[in-house]
C-alpha cells in the first residue's frame, strides 16, 4: 500500500515538473534590442520606464503588425501592448500616450503554455484599406498555441512555440460590408525573445499574403 502511495505521488510530482517546464515566462528585454526581418522591418527597444517597454516599429514592418504605431509600449508582466503612439503624433510635445485599443493588443500574452487559449476584440478601421471613408469594423481575434515546432529562417534554426491566429470582422450591411476570417501562424522562440516567422494560411488571402508572411533575418540582444 505504501508502495502504491509513494507511485502515486511520484507520478504527481513528475507531471508537475513537466508542467512547470512547459511554462514559458515573459522574457526580459534590454535598451537596444533589436529584430530585423524580411521587408526591412525592424523593431527595437528604445527604453524601459515604469509602464513597460518603449518599442519602435519601422515602417517597413508589416502593416498589420504596426498596426499604423510608430512606437507601442508593452507590459513587462505579460508583454501585451498597453500604450501606442502614432507616427503622426510623433513629433508632439511629451509624446502622449493613448490606451492601446488594437489589433494584436494581447498577441504576446505570457505566461505561454501550450494549447493555451485566448481571445481580443476591438472596433477600427481597416489598416489595409487605403479607403478614409469605409466605417470602423469590429474585429475578433483568437489565438491557440498549437505547441513545439523547429523552425528554420535565415536568422538560424530555433525551437519555438507554433502559435495559431484567427482574424475576422463582423459584417456591415448598411456598407455592403461582408464578414471575414482569415488564419496565420506565428513562432515564438526563446533564444530570441520574440516571433521569428510569420506565415499565412495557405488557403486565404493568396494576394496579399506577403503581409502576414515575414521571418527574422538577424537580431542582436543587449545584457
Amino acid at each position: 500500500m505504501k508502495q502504491i502511495a509513494f507511485l502515486g505521488c511520484l507520478i504527481l510530482l513528475l507531471a508537475s515538473t513537466v508542467f512547470a517546464q512547459e511554462k514559458i515566462e515573459a522574457p526580459v528585454w534590454n535598451v537596444g534590442d533589436k529584430w530585423i526581418f524580411t521587408s526591412n522591418g525592424v523593431i527595437e527597444v528604445l527604453g524601459i520606464d515604469q509602464d513597460g517597454y518603449v518599442v519602435k516599429f519601422s515602417d517597413d514592418i508589416a502593416v498589420t503588425e504596426r498596426q499604423g504605431f510608430d512606437k507601442v509600449i508593452f507590459d513587462k508582466a505579460t508583454m501585451q501592448r498597453i500604450y501606442s503612439l502614432s507616427a503622426r503624433s510623433f513629433f508632439l510635445k511629451g509624446e502622449k500616450r493613448n490606451k492601446y485599443s488594437a489589433g494584436l493588443r494581447n498577441i504576446l500574452n505570457f505566461p505561454f503554455t501550450p494549447g493555451k487559449q485566448w481571445e481580443n476584440a476591438y472596433s477600427a478601421k481597416p489598416v489595409i484599406s487605403t479607403l478614409r471613408h469605409l466605417p470602423s469594423l469590429d474585429y475578433y481575434e483568437k489565438f491557440k498555441i498549437l505547441g513545439w515546432e523547429e523552425v528554420g529562417v535565415q536568422a538560424g534554426k530555433f525551437r519555438a512555440l507554433k502559435i495559431q491566429c484567427i482574424r475576422g470582422h463582423q459584417a456591415m450591411p448598411q456598407a455592403h460590408i461582408y464578414a471575414a476570417e482569415g488564419k496565420s501562424f506565428y513562432w515564438y522562440s526563446q533564444d530570441v525573445k520574440y516571433f521569428v516567422k510569420c506565415e499565412p494560411d495557405k488557403a486565404w488571402i493568396e494576394q496579399s499574403k506577403e503581409i502576414f508572411n515575414w521571418e527574422l533575418l538577424s537580431f542582436q540582444l543587449k545584457k
